[in-house]
């Protein structure tokens, strides 16, 4: 929960009007006046009684009124409180729970398949764009390693991982290096360190290598540190996402000019910004709700972000999420986002 939603609250009345606000405004997208809130609300409320509480919200920072409009808008503060303590979130059905089932269940080749398969059903039941990272693997193993001698001071390292996966990577370094003492260098990795975790290796490494400073040959105590490296980035690979549903976005009035699309796509398709996104929710329990600038992002301030992490084993391996007007449906998006999540993660354990 944020830390706004410290500050002073309304009473109940307020909190029931509020409510009834944001429900209409998500509903229609147009500020909400107040006799349209005296037939919402169901309170016996006359219209002067409910624009002095409407006054009070504004004073607290949760409604607005916008200046071509005698109705009030939700701010974002506004919308924190009512996903955090208001809103009464709706399970999806038990028919749409039993489609999202049989399409992740669907069999699927390679995990990239999946993924970009779920990112379909989250912008399928969301009508918004879809974002889910491909999982990482917990743990890289070494199964072996070859240093194969290129031109121009470069090597070419082969790492054979885990099962059978092959990582190639191309190291320079500031001398040649002959075939031989290549050879040298990976027998001395393949004897010590095969089958242990990369990140492991890399860190016995250094280790062993001030140990054995003394009594190893320069140029093979040179070519493992320069290796090293290699296995730093193979223990590290560049995530992946898979991302559904963009243009759908342009069907929300808030965010269908042409200015804020431009942002936006120009923000789908940097990657490195999507993955950050990803990332602040991969340790968060649960289902994480961002909210306009809440994410870090400026480009995404009239947008909310719905994530959660799906794991295998209870090894967070990646995060599934919705990308959407701040104005979405809540009580819908946050069960879809959760509940997906967890029929992924009880795909991924039957596959594992």
């Amino acid at each position: 929960m944020s830390a706004e939603t410290a500050k002073p609250l309304p009473n109940d009345r307020g909190q029931q009007l509020l409510r009834a606000l944001i429900q209409r405004y998500i509903r229609d997208g147009q500020p909400v006046g107040s006799r349209t809130l005296s037939k919402d609300s169901g309170l016996d409320l006359s219209p002067a009684t409910i624009r002095n509480v409407m006054s009070d919200l504004e004073q607290m920072g949760l409604v607005s009124a916008p200046h071509t409009s005698a109705g009030r808008v939700p701010t974002p503060r506004g919308y924190r409180l009512f996903v955090d303590t208001l809103v009464r979130y709706r399970p999806p059905v038990d028919s749409d729970i039993k489609k999202i089932r049989r399409k992740i269940k669907g069999g699927f080749d390679e995990p990239g398949a999946l993924i970009k398969a779920v990112s379909g059903l989250l912008s399928e039941f969301t009508s918004m764009a879809g974002v889910v990272s491909v999982p990482r693997a917990t743990q890289v193993t070494l199964r072996q390693i070859e240093f194969l001698p290129l031109s121009e001071n470069r090597i070419l390292v082969i790492l054979v991982t885990n099962d059978r996966e092959v990582q190639n990577r191309i190291l320079h370094t500031e001398r040649d290096y002959s075939a031989s003492e290549l050879q040298q260098a990976q027998n001395f990795i393949n004897e010590h360190y095969a089958g242990a975790d990369l990140q492991s290796v890399r860190a016995q490494l250094l280790q062993d290598l001030d140990d054995t400073r003394n009594s190893m040959n320069q140029a093979m105590h040179d070519i493992i540190a320069v290796a090293q490296s290699a296995m730093d980035s193979a223990a590290h690979p560049d995530k992946k996402y898979a991302l559904a549903g963009e243009t759908n976005l342009m069907d929300f009035a808030e965010l269908s000019d042409v200015e804020t699309l431009r942002r936006l796509f120009d923000a789908f398709s940097r990657k490195r910004l999507i993955l950050d996104l990803l990332d602040r929710s991969i340790n968060a329990d649960g289902v994480q709700i961002f909210i306009g600038e809440e994410s870090g992002f400026g480009i995404f301030e009239d947008c909310s972000v719905v994530t959660a992490p799906y794991h295998v084993d209870e090894d967070t391996i990646g995060v599934l999420g919705v990308i959407g007007p701040t104005r979405m449906a809540y009580d819908r998006v946050v069960p879809i986002v959760d509940v997906t999540a967890k029929l992924l993660e009880s795909a991924l354990s039957h596959n594992s």
